[in-house]
């Protein structure tokens, strides 16, 4: 479980090109799924329809919703979203490059499947058996109403006993394959033509504010990578100095009851030089729960604004209340409440 874990947040970390390479993926294993599935249409005028359409649209929108979730750029666009103003404005042409990059890499594996289904024919067949016009074909005129719609149900299974060697049959099938494969070559030279047109056109265009779009959209999702990166070390580098000043406690406690003679000549131990002196100063400057919270606080509320050159105040605001520094022999009971 956690090799499939850290692979699973590897390539949910991944670069733009690694998420092509999942988008890629899922389409092939959607071509697979879609070629090893075993279609038995009902035969049923209640039904046809209703299971037709099912498997052509319940799949996609599954495969729709594993794209979004695969996708880490969608969760980071709808926290930009959501995320109050603040000191730092949002901007909605980068939210839409954000929103565009993410459905594109999304819509990639259902599409496949609809694609293959409309070219395969059987869906539509099933579920547009019963919606055929009967004066289109000849075969139908001996026929009752009810006879018709009963014939035209039992048209996807070619192993009935009402419709097999058929000719009405076969000609009914015919035509809605034909007319689904129709449709699915139509999709496929549109979104050809689309791709073909929006890469031949684009250098065209003034490229200045989509530069800007794509560099902020990174900006956005590098940035809540470091936070957490640095989330998780300053998690790190405060258990170890709580877990450090509980042992430096208890042997200034035990000294103190003289259950420790043989240490009494030697100097209590900086805590810089039992924690390895690693010089975390920007880590160490948040050392309680109080400030902790206030610092994850502010940084949802209230970005800091994109200026390296702004005043001080601006970025200094989660620690404007900051906590003195806390000598290593405090007691436990004050710092283990993260």
């Amino acid at each position: 479980m956690d090799r499939f874990r850290l692979f699973f947040q590897h390539f949910q970390n991944s670069s733009e090109s690694v998420m092509n390479g999942i988008c890629l993926l899922l389409a092939a294993v959607t071509i697979k799924l879609y070629s090893s599935f075993d279609f038995n249409c009902p035969c049923l005028a209640r039904y046809n329809t209703l299971y037709g359409l099912g498997l052509l649209l319940t799949p996609p929108l599954a495969l729709f919703l594993c794209g979004l979730l695969v996708n880490r750029q969608s969760v980071v666009m709808v926290e930009e979203w959501c995320r109050p103003e603040g000191l730092r404005r949002k901007d909605s042409g980068i939210l839409w490059y954000m929103c565009s990059s993410v459905l594109q890499r999304a819509l990639a594996a259902p599409m496949v499947w609809i694609l293959l289904a409309l070219l395969d024919g059987k869906c539509f067949v099933c579920a547009f058996s019963n919606s055929v016009d009967p004066e289109k074909f000849l075969d139908f005129a001996n026929m009752t109403p009810s006879q018709v719609q009963l014939f035209l149900a039992k048209v996807p299974c070619k192993e009935d006993e009402l419709v097999r060697d058929n000719p009405a049959r076969k000609a009914v099938s015919r035509y809605l394959r034909c007319l689904s494969q129709a449709i699915g070559w139509s999709i496929t030279l549109l979104l050809i033509v689309a791709a073909f047109l929006a890469r031949c056109l684009r250098p065209c265009f003034d490229q200045t504010v989509l530069l800007q779009r794509r560099y902020w959209s990174n900006y956005v999702d590098l940035e809540q990578k470091l936070f957490d990166e640095t989330c998780c070390e300053h998690a790190r580098d405060f258990a170890h100095r709580c877990v450090l000043h509980f042992f430096a406690s208890m042997q200034s406690e035990l000294r103190a009851r003289g259950l420790r003679r043989d240490l009494g000549e030697e100097p209590p131990e900086p805590l810089d030089d039992l924690d390895g002196g690693s010089g975390k100063a920007h880590l160490r400057a948040v050392c309680s729960q109080e400030q902790v919270d206030h610092l994850l606080s502010t940084w949802y509320s209230s970005k800091p604004p994109l200026d390296l050159a702004a005043s001080p105040r601006f970025w200094g605001a989660g620690l404007s209340h900051r906590a003195p520094m806390v000598a290593p022999g405090t007691r436990l009971s004050q710092h283990t409440d993260v």
